[in-house]
């Protein structure tokens, strides 16, 4: 367990979604406020603005990565593949402990309501979903990789 993980776990209780539980759990080693993380963030929960798609806690994490280890160089292919590498291996760890990058088969168990309105927080929401353990499993993984 790291500080990391709880603070996730904090920020999401807190009512922040997903990616911004996990981008903003990183915000002092990103060098921002936390508001700045949490706005950067704000469009990937619920698996892109609730369609779904990509685990929101996967994309925080992925914004994290880039942002402390991405590249800034179009001509420096090798650090690309470097990059490409790390986000790889931190998909390869996520999705072998959980089985999946994409929401709405983590959530395939979760009855949800469709549509842009997030559905209200309670103690029933946290314990049905895995959200929890996604976003503590993916602020570990960080902390991981990059040996925080």
């Amino acid at each position: 367990m790291t500080k990391h993980e709880d603070l996730a776990e904090a920020l999401f209780r807190k009512g922040y979604n997903c990616a911004q539980a996990v981008t903003c759990t990183f915000a002092k080693e990103l060098g921002m406020e936390e508001a700045t993380a949490a706005r950067l963030s704000s469009s990937f929960g619920g698996g892109m603005g609730r369609l779904r798609e990509v685990c929101g806690a996967v994309s925080g994490a992925l914004l994290v990565l880039g942002a402390l280890r991405g590249y800034d160089d179009p001509a420096d292919p090798a650090a690309k593949v470097e990059h490409y590498h790390l986000v790889q291996e931190f998909a390869r760890r996520f999705q072998a402990e959980n089985g999946s990058l994409i929401c709405r088969t983590l959530l395939k168990d979760v009855s949800t309501t469709p549509g842009d309105t997030p559905e209200p927080r309670s103690e029933a929401f946290y314990l049905q979903r895995p959200c929890l353990h996604l976003i503590r499993e993916a602020a570990h993984i960080v902390d991981d990789l990059l040996d925080i």
